[in-house]
């Protein structure tokens, strides 16, 4: 029997599916000794801090994650980052294969003036601060104005508007964070534009996603219905099952009565924004449409338009990701996950992309290294292991009950260690 260690970085949804992945390959010749290192006290990724908290199904995969990590050979090294703790050439000289999972966590701009005007953000970093994302817990969002505008055509994007423009009390029974929850019930924001560069047949949004919008509360969604029939005529006769798909949920919402409610969601289509505008924050944005210029005053232009990865030393990196060969970057390094295709799909799509890299890492060992242990690397330097992170996740979920939420998230990393134990 041949044990190989595999080293996983980044404990998000992409990590867990290549663990499982490798699991799933093991026979009674082939087993494989699981390391995964994970930056932040917490594990799971997006599922924790780029997940919607009012779309609180979509988190139960974290049930997965758990399963796959109280496995005997699976080891957690939370609080651990690559880079400072530990680097990529000690992890290769380690492991067997090192697999990189760290997603893309850096928002693309626009390109355009004003992007730097007090108001005007990225998702990357809005959807972790009301996420309870220790790293963007002070960021200033400014919500004491009227319109807030979001620029993207993607679930991001719309998760986006969702949050910006629900009655504030919808979120009193998810795990939004404190202080996010806290600005929200302030905010003064009641007109909320999602704006697509294109038309409505290229709108990456999905079709369960959009027909959801109908069903708030109180918040009116309003889109013009000439801009879907538009879209129709020009997808044609035989557009692709998805483009269809999300046609008709548009064409659903477009044809929605106008509910009188004092907040609401408008969709702007062939929208290409030119310019941010203002003097010390933003106050207005001025958009080249196929009639024109057109300038819509608002306080916060928030942009969902893709993210890239952070460059990892020793790894090479193009377009905004780690440059691969179906998942095989050098040696005895790998990449799964937005690393390694850039941000596309959704949750459950890593999982069969890490299946096919996790083969390929298999097909490629040689004999197993058997160099020593991660934890020589770690002396003297404080981890979160799995028992330590189930006594954090306890915690939060018993902390939460008390309020009638999922969890109440620790937000401060030493507050989170403390709990933890370490």
């Amino acid at each position: 029997m041949s044990t190989y260690k595999v080293v996983i970085v980044g404990a998000g949804p992409a990590g867990y599916f290549a663990a499982l992945a490798l699991q799933n390959l093991e026979t009674p010749e082939l087993q494989f000794s699981i390391d995964m290192i994970e930056r932040l006290p917490t594990p799971w990724g997006l599922v924790r801090s780029g997940v919607a908290p009012d779309h609180p199904k979509i988190k139960s995969v974290s049930k997965v994650f758990e399963k796959i990590a109280t496995t005997e050979k699976f080891r957690l090294f939370a609080n651990i980052e690559l880079g400072s703790d530990v680097t990529i050439g000690q992890l290769q000289e380690k492991y067997d294969a090192v697999v990189i999972a760290t997603g893309s966590t850096i928002g693309k701009t626009l390109g355009i003036p004003g992007e730097d005007l007090l108001g005007s953000l990225s998702a990357a970093d809005f959807v972790p601060w009301y996420n309870g994302h220790p790293d963007f817990a002070n960021i200033s969002v400014p919500l004491d104005c009227e319109t807030a505008v979001v620029i993207g055509a993607g679930n991001v994007a719309m998760d986006v508007g969702r949050m910006l423009a629900l009655e504030p009390s919808e979120l009193d029974l998810t795990d939004t964070a404190d202080h996010a929850l806290e600005i929200f019930k302030e905010s003064k924001a009641r007109k909320v534009y999602i704006c697509a560069r294109r038309g409505a047949e290229h709108a990456a949004f999905t079709s369960p996603e959009l027909r959801e919008l109908p069903k708030l509360e109180h918040t009116n969604v309003l889109m013009n219905k000439s801009d879907i029939n538009g879209a129709i005529a020009r997808a044609g006769d035989s557009p692709e099952k998805d483009v269809k798909s999300n046609l008709d949920a548009m064409l659903l919402i477009a044809g929605l009565e106008n509910k009188g409610h004092a907040r609401t969601i408008e969709f702007l289509f062939q929208h290409t924004p030119i310019s941010i505008n203002g003097t010390d924050r933003v106050e207005s944005i001025t958009y080249s449409t196929p009639k024109g210029e057109v300038t819509v005053p608002c306080g916060l232009v928030i942009t969902a338009i893709g993210y890239q990865a952070a460059g990892i030393d020793g790894v090479p990196y193009e377009s905004g990701k780690v440059l691969n060969k179906e998942g095989h970057v050098k040696d005895n390094i790998y990449v799964v996950g937005w690393a390694k295709r850039g941000p596309s799909g959704v949750i459950g799509t890593n999982k069969s992309d890490a299946a096919a890299v996790m083969e390929k890492l298999v097909s490629q060992l040689a004999a197993p290294k058997n160099a020593g242990d991660i934890a020589e690397l770690l002396a003297g330097k404080k981890h979160i292991d799995q028992s330590a992170w189930e006594k954090l996740n306890a915690h939060e979920v018993a902390e939460g009950e008390k309020a009638g939420k999922p969890r109440r998230k620790v937000i401060e990393r030493s507050q989170a260690c403390e709990i933890a134990g370490i």
